[in-house]
């Protein structure tokens, strides 16, 4: 397996910073979504959206079918929606639906310090703050929602490199291992996601890398916190993977990219659950 950092001409550092820089956040992470169309949830029928103020942030819960504003609340500090791909795509809600993980919105450059809200999606009361120092933004939550994955950002030369964290919600603290393969423990990780899809039961969530030599898949079993790291073969361009679909097979044993020009299909042995 190889992790391979992402050269100025293998990419478009435009269209890598365009979701990052409209979320306010122009950091290493993908930043957040303020405004615009946040996290829908569980049941399709509401939204869930991050407006800034000056000094704080509105929280909505818009109804879909009409786009009434069902519930808000006003929270200090800057947060918002977690963007989990450079492409827009958005997380925080946990499989239940019950729970709404905000992180904080700040430019730029590597965090001192990082900090998140959990909310109650019915209420939208905080039910937990974390703070951490150093730069982490959000990945993933556990099926139970007691475990939140984070992206750990350790290089302010190298924006690509990372570390995948696991935080204890019920102890309220950040386990010390660090969620690698355990093929090759030493790998360090690098490159920019770009596509996710997560199994039906969330117990494991795929993201798609783009890197130099060759992209990638991460497997994460947010169930038993551990990961698979998956190559695979990419003619031409990795610019290409922006455009790509990206789905799970009905059995959820390979994933699926579907470009205009080359279709890949990615097994994933013994991973899907």
């Amino acid at each position: 397996m190889r992790r391979a950092w992402i050269a100025a001409a293998a990419i478009s550092v435009a269209a890598v910073w365009a979701v990052a820089g409209a979320a306010g956040d122009g950091g290493p992470s993908p930043g957040v979504a303020q405004g615009g169309g946040g996290v829908l949830s569980t049941s399709g029928s509401m939204r869930y959206v991050a407006l800034p103020t000056e000094s704080t942030t509105v929280v909505e819960t818009i109804r879909v079918r009409d786009a009434a504003v069902w519930n808000f609340r006003t929270v200090k500090g800057h947060y918002g929606i977690p963007y989990v791909t450079n492409r827009g795509d958005t997380g925080g809600l946990s499989r239940d639906g019950m729970v709404l993980v905000l992180s904080d919105a700040v430019c730029c450059g590597l965090r001192k310090v990082s900090r998140f809200l959990l909310l109650r999606t019915k209420s939208l009361r905080t039910v937990g703050k974390i703070t951490l120092k150093g730069d982490f933004a959000y990945d993933a939550l556990s099926p139970d929602a007691r475990t939140l994955y984070l992206i750990q950002h350790t290089s302010a030369r190298d924006y690509t490199r990372y570390r995948v964290r696991a935080y204890d919600l019920t102890a309220n603290r950040l386990l010390q291992q660090v969620i690698v393969d355990k093929r090759e423990p030493n790998e360090v990780m690098r490159g920019y996601p770009v596509g996710r899809v997560t199994s039906r039961s969330g117990g494991w969530v795929y993201t798609l890398y783009m890197g130099g030599k060759m992209p990638f898949v991460h497997a994460l079993d947010a169930a038993h916190e551990k990961a698979v790291c998956l190559d695979f073969h990419w003619k031409g361009s990795q610019n290409a993977l922006w455009q790509v679909r990206m789905s799970l097979s009905r059995d959820e044993s390979r994933i699926l990219l579907r470009g205009k020009k080359q279709s890949v299909v990615v097994p994933l042995p013994g991973a899907a659950a």
